[in-house]
C-alpha cells in the first residue's frame, strides 16, 4: 500500500507543478488538500505497521470431567 501512496503522491506533485506553471491557482489548493490527507493517510498505514502484536498460538481451556 505505502508503494501505491508514494506513486499517487508523485502523480500529484507533477500535477502541482502543471497547475503552477499554467497559473491554475484553485487547483494548486485542491492538490495541496489531497497531498496533505494522503501524508497524514501514509502515516496512518505506518503507524499500523509498527503496531502489529503477536497474539500468540490460541489452546483451548481445560474442561471439567464429571468424575
Amino acid at each position: 500500500m505505502l508503494h501505491r501512496l508514494d506513486e499517487i503522491e508523485a502523480d500529484l506533485i507533477a500535477r502541482r507543478q502543471r497547475a503552477d506553471n499554467e497559473g491554475w491557482q484553485g487547483e494548486i489548493e485542491g492538490i495541496e488538500l489531497t497531498l496533505g490527507f494522503l501524508r497524514g493517510k501514509r502515516g496512518d498505514v505506518n503507524g499500523r505497521i509498527r503496531r502489529s502484536h503477536d497474539l500468540g498460538i490460541p489452546t483451548p481451556a481445560p474442561r471439567d470431567h464429571p468424575g
